[in-house]
């Protein structure tokens, strides 16, 4: 089911009802697949849709005129690409396709109509808007204030939070499709840092890292190292859809 991730993701703070699943569901009626490194919508686009990443893994990122690329966002199961683009006109970034992808394209009038009914909808929807922008300000600062070793440690601790919410963490260990040329991208790093700083969790039994897949094998170690304080992905807090 496709919805899935994205149920999984809402009920981590809001209380859905069986109403609320079948409108969720009914957001991903057209899903369409998206190659890897392709585009999933270009800066500068209008959006007619809204897109919704219901499988893989994808990056928010702008371009310099120099060609250099910084992601500012990673993108998983659940987690929208552009809530807001409809609102704003046009995309002032683009998204890729870090993986091979199936991308749900929702109507802007149906979240409109979503957000007229169901009113705990809507607040668990603004959620995920205000995490997303909370986790902007932590990459901020992961990239202006923490040394390489804290930034990589740091977007380990949260990918894994982030991924543990949806339920696709098995024992410390999920999928981290992400190249080194990918993770200096994320952490403004280049790969041959991101290389040594890798080489160092490992040498210290705090990771392993192959293959795209990530296994925590310290979990608090790896937390102190970062300086990782969960509290901004806001985990916590529920609101009644109902209400």
């Amino acid at each position: 089911m496709w919805e899935v991730p994205l149920i999984a993701r809402l009920e981590v703070v809001a209380d859905l009802s069986d109403e609320d699943k079948a409108s969720l569901a009914a957001l991903c009626r057209d899903v369409r697949p998206v190659a890897a490194k392709r585009n999933i919508i270009s800066e500068g686009e209008r959006p007619e849709h809204v897109h919704l990443v219901v499988d893989g893994w994808a990056g928010r990122y702008k371009l310099l005129d120099n060609g250099a690329r910084q992601i500012v966002a990673l993108l998983i199961p659940g987690d929208f690409c552009d809530l807001h683009a409809t609102v704003l006109g046009h995309m002032d970034h683009g998204i890729v396709a870090i993986t091979a992808c199936r991308v749900a394209y929702i109507p802007a009038a149906q979240i409109d109509e979503l957000a007229s009914h169901h009113n705990g909808l809507t607040r668990a929807l603004w959620w995920s808007t205000l995490v997303d922008e909370a986790v902007l300000r932590s990459w901020v600062v992961n990239a202006g204030r923490r040394d390489a070793y804290q930034r990589i440690a740091h977007l380990m601790c949260e990918m894994h939070l982030r991924m543990k919410m949806i339920g696709l963490v098995t024992n410390d260990h999920f999928d981290l499709p992400l190249t080194q040329d990918e993770l200096a991208d994320a952490t403004a790093l280049t790969p041959v840092h991101v290389n040594r700083t890798l080489q160092r969790l490992r040498n210290e039994g705090l990771i392993t890292f192959r293959g795209g897949q990530l296994s925590v094998l310290d979990m608090g170690g790896l937390q102190r190292a970062a300086g990782f304080d969960p509290s901004y992905l806001h985990t916590k807090r529920r609101v009644s859809a109902n209400a």
